[in-house]
């Protein structure tokens, strides 16, 4: 959707539907619901359902453990065992918007859309936009389709959110087989109702339904480019072999339940707090098992909340056979790799590029965790292979071509990473990582001196405040021997990183360089005290730091048969 309409979505939602917060007025329960404060706070759903649970059997009514509780539940998954507690919250009339939530949802789950109608003639309340949609699927499912009609458009208008309201409007129309009114409204207005991905491929699945086939790959072609991941390129194949592709985008009114709290989870992603458009996404899941859109989002929203474990289940509950399986195979990755389960993730990734080898992308995570292991030789391989795949190669490719630079530079095979670093820039000229990349290795090589520090200053204008990059342009100028120039940059690139043992060691060369021994010698006892004996960077030297320490700088060069210094005044 529109960012402005998102925005407006999700804080209209935040407003009229509260998650309780796991902070309580009492202080005198056991351990367990101290346990449980502390577990909810972190979005420990697991721990958080046990412990909240062990609470309630010494304070069975009271309702914040209640609701904490049920969405503890909630977060897990587990709706069944949300639905008694959010029954209980609502007789015990305490005001939760949440759990009307839950049991609205319960009730289409089972298809009493009855009983969803007479709950909101009762004042059972989520919210306007909530429950007017709800309410126009549960007409639905009662057969009132016209009266279902009018509801999706009434509450578009009286909340504001026509677009939401029409996409609804176009997916009852498509499942009575109205496919030329659902069209009608995909295209009707100033512009096409494209607010996401759904959105597009529902109007795809109604333009082969009406057997214009050429009007739904242009579809696809113009939003998305020739560029298609495998969903996308499958769906075109099958439509320019005049295959006539089923309306499934909903299949019943449950599902089109679904489809307004996975609507609104796609509206509040971003926008809201993830332990909030969790509960959104998770219902949808409920009200429809099979919903993979909404199983990604339910993982991506646990890996944000860093319940790594739970979004690797939820990643696992994709199909196989679904097109989008290897997007949550890449999910899973790299949920292991968070975990520091590497030889899992590297696994999983592995298998994953013999399975479905012919998507780049694959590759590229491949060679992306090889790299952050280090294994630059195999992350070459597979930076290799994903290129291999591309019939043409765009401005999007950048990245691959600057990762396979950085391998091969640290494999020692600089032309051919000097050649990847160029190809990149070629591709993305301005793109400061390459540029900084590129003419940090020329100082470091005090190659083409002059072209590396314009490069470098052009990646310090486009990101100023990035303190590697401005270490980049002192420690250029250092070498060029243009030290009182270098003293300004380096000494900005400790601000931005005052813990970083590089930049802290560079500061120390460049001051020691204009004859601020003292100072120098500070930042050199700095750089040592920052380093990580368990991860000393490639490019630093304990031995060295402490050699300049023991003799000076000059002294040290003379050893390495390095140029001395050309100004060293004290």
């Amino acid at each position: 959707m529109p960012t402005q309409t998102i925005r407006r979505i999700a804080l209209a939602l935040c407003a009229t539907i509260g998650v309780a917060s796991p902070v309580f007025a009492q202080n005198s329960l056991s351990g367990s619901y101290l346990a449980a404060r502390h577990a909810g706070f972190y979005s420990d759903f697991e721990a958080a359902s046990q412990y909240f649970t062990r609470a309630l059997a010494l304070d069975p009514s009271n309702v914040l453990l209640l609701e904490n509780a049920m969405l503890a539940y909630l977060g897990l998954g587990r709706v069944e065992r949300a639905v008694p507690i959010a029954r209980r919250i609502v007789d015990l009339g305490a005001d939760s918007q949440a759990s009307r939530m839950i049991l609205v949802a319960a009730e289409l789950e089972r298809g009493d859309f009855d009983v969803v109608l007479a709950d909101q003639e009762a004042g059972l309340s989520v919210g306007p936009l909530v429950d007017g949609m709800l309410g126009a699927w549960a007409l639905f499912g009662n057969g009132q389709v016209t009266d279902a009609l009018d509801a999706f458009e009434e509450t578009g208008e009286d909340t504001g959110f026509m677009m939401f309201a029409d996409y609804h409007r176009a997916l009852a129309l498509a499942l009575v087989g109205d496919f030329e009114g659902a069209d009608a409204i995909f295209t009707g207005g100033d512009q096409p109702l494209y607010g996401d991905r759904r959105m597009v491929l529902a109007h795809v699945e109604i333009l082969s339904q009406l057997e214009r086939n050429n009007d739904a790959v242009a579809v696809i072609n113009d939003l998305f480019g020739t560029t298609l991941d495998p969903a996308l390129t499958s769906l075109v194949e099958r439509l320019e072999a005049g295959e006539t592709l089923p309306f499934e985008t909903i299949t019943n009114p449950k599902d089109g339940a679904a489809e307004v709290f996975y609507t609104t989870a796609s509206a509040l992603n971003g926008e809201a707090a993830e332990s909030y458009t969790l509960i959104y996404s998770r219902l949808a899941e409920f009200l429809r098992p099979g919903h993979v859109d909404a199983m990604l989002m339910t993982a991506t929203l646990l890996e944000g909340l860093e319940q790594l474990d739970l979004a690797s289940q939820a990643y696992s509950r994709v199909p196989t056979e679904s097109p989008l399986f290897y997007q949550a195979e890449l999910g899973r990755a790299s949920a292991l790799e968070q975990q520091d389960k590497i030889d899992a993730a590297i696994e999983v990734l592995s298998q994953l590029a013999k399975t479905h080898g012919m998507i780049p992308i694959v590759h590229v995570n491949l060679g992306d965790l090889l790299r952050r292991q280090e294994t630059y030789d195999a992350a070459t391989k597979a930076y290799d292979t994903a290129l291999g795949l591309y019939d043409e190669v765009d401005e999007d490719h950048w990245f691959i071509y600057y990762a396979r630079g950085v391998t091969h530079e640290r494999e020692g095979r600089w032309p051919m990473a000097e050649a990847d670093f160029r190809k990149a820039l070629e591709l993305r000229p301005d793109q400061p990582q390459v540029l900084n990349y590129l003419g940090y290795s020329l100082v470091e090589k005090r190659e083409k001196l002059d072209e590396a520090l314009d490069m470098i200053k052009r990646a310090v204008a486009s990101r100023p405040n990035d303190g590697y990059i401005t270490d980049s342009l002192g420690w250029g100028l250092y070498r060029l021997g243009r030290y009182d120039e270098a003293v300004v940059h380096m000494e900005r690139a400790v601000e931005l990183e005052p813990i970083d043992p590089i930049v802290n060691d560079h500061l120390g060369d460049v001051l020691w360089a204009v004859g601020r021994k003292i100072e120098a010698e500070f930042q050199w006892k700095r750089a040592l005290s920052f380093i990580d004996p368990d991860d000393v960077p490639v490019e630093l030297s304990p031995d060295r730091i402490r050699r300049k320490l023991e003799i000076g700088l000059d002294k040290v060069l003379e050893e390495e048969g390095a140029d001395p210094l050309t100004v060293a005044q004290d």
